[in-house]
């Protein structure tokens, strides 16, 4: 019995991060984190970005309360952004900024993307990264996967 109610309130705080993170845009959120506080639920979202996500006079924290009130009936939800201090070494951020440098450059310009994405995150201090870019859009017609990964 006990077990059950722990999954169902661990499936109910998987769907409320989903839907946080699909609601403020994957491209500009790195991650929500949970937690549970006298007051009510605190959602901390950590982003790169955090004056879109907050928007103009904070209309999205307020919209996504509303939402979480409703729908997952939460009595008083408290939404904090934090900021990613360092873009280059967040492993969602620095994936999401690969994906958008390959939608814009085109799939024939990606090892030199990875490339810089490998060098400006050692430089910021990563002991290592290892990237793998994989699927049928990459050189050749077939599905291929690359890995690259730094020489330290």
């Amino acid at each position: 019995m006990i077990e059950r109610q722990i999954l169902a309130e661990k499936v109910r705080e998987r769907e409320i991060e989903e839907f946080v993170l699909n609601h403020l845009g994957r491209l500009s959120c790195s991650h929500v984190k949970l937690q549970r506080t006298p007051l009510g639920e605190k959602i901390t979202v950590y982003t790169s970005k955090p004056g879109m996500i907050v928007g103009r006079k904070g209309e999205n924290i307020k919209e996504i309360t509303t939402i979480l009130k409703e729908k997952y009936k939460m009595e008083n939800p408290q939404i904090e952004v934090n900021e990613i201090e360092n873009r280059d070494l967040d492993a969602a951020t620095v994936a999401k900024g690969i994906v958008n440098q390959i939608e814009s450059y085109g799939p024939k310009r990606f090892k030199p993307i990875v490339h810089k994405t490998i060098e400006s995150s050692i430089k910021a201090g990563a002991k290592g990264i290892e990237i793998v870019v994989g699927g049928r859009g990459v050189p050749s017609e077939r599905a291929k996967s690359w890995r690259f990964s730094s020489d330290i």
